[in-house]
């Protein structure tokens, strides 16, 4: 399995953790970095695809090579999951338009499943409303085909499936409170932090955000061996 990260402090978290219980080995691949070697997808049980503060509208040459690993990984069958950034380079490399949100969501909101996540294999066991974790100033249309999944009062498109393989999430899973912590600590983050009347409390929902951590990247593993 191949994770791609695009700054050193977003990391793979409790993905990580599923991930390594199952005895999944993991290549990180930093693209970003121009020492970096690209990776081999076309033999690798699965790609994920994590956020970073940059956009994917900036015509940064690693994140089109993502994308067009992404495109590769669509048309072969391969499990793809996408995290914040990575779910706008899912959207944007699958034909969707990726553009500013009417507010940025930094902080801990409700996202809500559709009737469709009810039927999903990664989403049937969530709640009508989960309180999770977002980090974004972003938001993309659909791709053709994909099945919105989750939505929010603030941002309609917080989840969708392309396929039966291919997810973007919008929001964090993966967090725990150390991390959430540290990005409000990263000179990188200090334009979003600014914004903010108060930092968010890297605890008020952990506990639930753990849980559905191991349910939905649970559910998405199973998808590297089936």
């Amino acid at each position: 399995m191949v994770a791609f990260r695009h700054v050193p402090f977003e990391g793979l978290g409790l993905i990580q953790l599923v991930l390594e219980e199952r005895g999944v080995a993991i290549e990180f691949a930093d693209l970003y970095l121009p020492s970096a070697r690209p990776p081999e997808t076309a033999g690798a049980a699965g790609l994920i695809f994590m956020g970073g503060p940059m956009s994917v509208n900036d015509g940064l040459p690693y994140l089109e090579r993502e994308m067009q690993y992404i495109r590769q990984a669509a048309q072969a069958g391969q499990p793809v999951l996408g995290v914040c950034l990575g779910a706008q380079l899912a959207a944007k490399a699958l034909g969707a338009r990726v553009f500013r949100n009417p507010v940025g969501e930094i902080g801990w909101f409700d996202v809500h499943p559709t009737e469709a996540a009810r039927e999903d294999s990664l989403f049937r066991g969530l709640n009508r409303s989960e309180t999770v974790f977002h980090w974004h100033g972003e938001t993309y249309d659909l791709p053709p085909d994909a099945t919105l999944l989750a939505c929010s009062e603030r941002c309609r498109n917080q989840a969708f499936r392309v396929g039966s393989r291919v997810y973007g999430l919008q929001f964090h899973l993966e967090v725990t409170p150390e991390m959430i912590a540290d990005w409000c600590r990263q000179d990188e983050n200090c334009g979003d932090v600014r914004q903010l009347e108060s930092l968010p409390d890297p605890h008020l929902n952990a506990a639930r955000l753990a849980e559905l951590s191991r349910l939905v990247f649970g559910a998405w593993a199973d998808l590297l061996v089936s």
